[in-house]
């Protein structure tokens, strides 16, 4: 037999051991170690010695939103509310009158003054538009000019817009984003399709080979109804340079005539597609944002009230009973289902959802998934692993939200949050993944947090949390695939599985290792994609 490339000179973690080469044919593993080295291949490449790694697959990324803000005023760097004015200003300044000025990233923790409200907006880019999201994406200030061609009058339930001393001051959090919808949607597919071009290359620089988006088609997440076909374009064109899940979001979801179920037009549900484009879960939002203190709680946030609510518990996107009908409709037409659930009251209410809908119509391997899991009482997490769930939690939040968490939490609660250790204890299969745009989403420097559960002012954030690097880099690879079926094809290197995999400078085993580590080339099918 003759192979199309064997990948030679390399330490190769296939996810189970180590071995010294890969042999591949029409983009899959045939052979490993000295069987690989011992097969008649057209081509052979050299990998210098590099650490080769199965892809990294991200379970919840935003992937066209990361690509399209890049074009966004960069606000995560602001360390005051009056840099965030200053930011807004330098970019007006380069703009006709009357154009959108668009900024992403800022959170009101690591900013002194706060959030910044419209009347600050207001002197910085004097006859602009303005609209700046926060790192979480669950809320969007912007300026008067924007504030008075809104229908305040009718803010969605699950959302609201702020006030002090009786006249908004700009803040829209979670659904009353979606009072911006006629004048910024739907985004034009050709824009979606760059983003999605601008994404893939960057994450194929990191090491990235497949992702699941966290959301298409509607809710707060989606760009346009027709995002599946901005998918299909970049196919098309190959700038999806990644294989791609999406979940669709449950606003999009109908009931079907003749009895056919609950799902999109022509009956189409979790499965559909091919090992580059897949429809994944359903993509629900119970609640809000644990750093901008919306998410629903049983017990009111620590610290200072928030926006003059000392009693503030957060509160549902969605009333709870619509959380549970939806879980149960989509569960009996054949759904994967992913819901958003931050706060530890909104985890419960969807752990009643799922467990009501799995009693009355059980189903085996379901793969049901809570996203964020981020609150997570003791009692439960044995809930969770009982009903054979999936917590899909974010390493990286640790570092650059934990001091905000922690504000947010009080220290009771901490050990609570962002479990790691205790659901693989638990028995459960842990995904990794990076929410990204809210926080840096390259794979390398989540898996050095997942193993020292730091903040960025260096405090330690539950440590008997962190996982060992073996662990952390399962996570990443297997764990993430298995969260969306894909654990056939992906997630380790075996023959007969698909060839996506990283080639690394060193050892991500090795804990000292882990700040020096840098991605040498990625290949997507055998064929390499990136190379530094």
């Amino acid at each position: 037999m003759q192979v199309d490339a064997v990948y030679e000179n390399a330490l190769v973690w296939t996810g189970t051991g180590l071995t010294s080469a890969l042999a591949v044919l029409h983009g899959r593993v045939v052979a490993l170690g000295e069987d690989a080295l011992g097969v008649s291949a057209r081509t052979r490449v050299d990998l210098g010695g590099g650490f080769v790694v199965p892809g990294f697959h991200d379970a919840h990324n935003h992937m066209a939103w990361f690509g399209m803000a890049l074009d966004d005023v960069p606000l995560g760097g602001c360390r005051s509310v009056e840099e965030v004015y200053d930011a807004v200003a330098a970019r007006a300044a380069t703009l006709p009158a009357g154009s959108w000025v668009v900024g992403s990233g800022y959170d009101q923790n690591k900013l002194a003054g706060g959030h910044p409200d419209r009347h600050g907006l207001d002197r910085a880019a004097p006859g602009m538009l303005v609209r700046l999201k926060h790192t979480s994406g669950h809320m969007t200030v912007v300026n008067s000019a924007v504030l008075d061609q809104l229908d305040l009058a009718h803010v969605p339930v699950g959302g609201d817009v702020v006030h002090a001393e009786g006249s908004p001051t700009g803040l829209l959090r979670e659904q009353a984003q979606l009072l911006l919808r006629p004048l910024t949607y739907p985004t034009p597919v050709e824009q979606v399709v760059r983003g999605l071009d601008r994404a893939s290359e960057r994450y194929l620089s990191e090491g990235i080979t497949s992702v699941q988006e966290a959301g298409i088609g509607g809710g707060l997440v989606g760009e346009t109804p027709a995002e599946l076909a901005a998918y299909q374009l970049a196919r098309d064109r190959g700038v999806l340079r990644v294989r791609s899940t999406v979940m669709v979001a449950a606003s999009v979801l109908h009931d079907l005539p003749d009895g056919a179920g609950f799902g999109l037009d022509l009956g189409l549900r979790t499965g559909l597609g091919d090992e580059w484009l897949r429809v994944g879960p359903m993509k629900l939002f119970a609640d809000g944002s644990l750093v901008g203190r919306t998410c629903a709680m049983h017990e009111p946030f620590d610290g200072e009230p928030f926006d003059g609510e000392p009693d503030n518990v957060g509160y549902f996107q969605v009333p709870e009973d619509e959380i549970a009908r939806t879980i149960r409709k989509a569960h009996d037409a054949g759904w994967q289902i992913a819901t958003h659930a931050i706060g530890d009251r909104a985890i419960t209410v969807v752990l009643d959802a799922y467990e009501a809908a799995l009693a009355a119509s059980p189903r085996a391997d379901h793969r049901h998934r809570i996203e964020h899991c981020a609150v997570l009482q003791p009692a439960e997490l044995t809930r969770l692993a009982s009903l054979g769930l999936i917590a899909s939690p974010q390493g990286r939040f640790v570092n650059e939200l934990g001091d905000g968490m922690r504000a947010a939490l009080g220290e009771a609660r901490v050990p609570w949050c962002y479990r790691l250790r205790s659901v693989l204890d638990a028995g459960c299969v842990l995904p990794a993944s990076s929410d990204r745009p809210v926080v840096d989403g390259a794979p390398l420097l989540a898996l050095a947090d997942m193993v020292r559960r730091r903040t960025a002012s260096g405090a330690p954030f539950a440590p008997e949390e962190a996982l060992t690097p073996e662990q952390a880099l399962r996570a990443y690879t297997y764990g993430s695939a298995y969260a969306t079926f894909a654990e056939r094809d992906l997630g380790t290197l075996e023959p007969g599985k698909l060839a996506d995999f990283a080639v690394l400078s060193g050892s991500p085993l090795d804990e000292s290792a882990l700040d020096d580590l840098s991605v040498l080339a990625t290949a997507v099918g055998g064929e390499l994609r990136y190379q530094a």
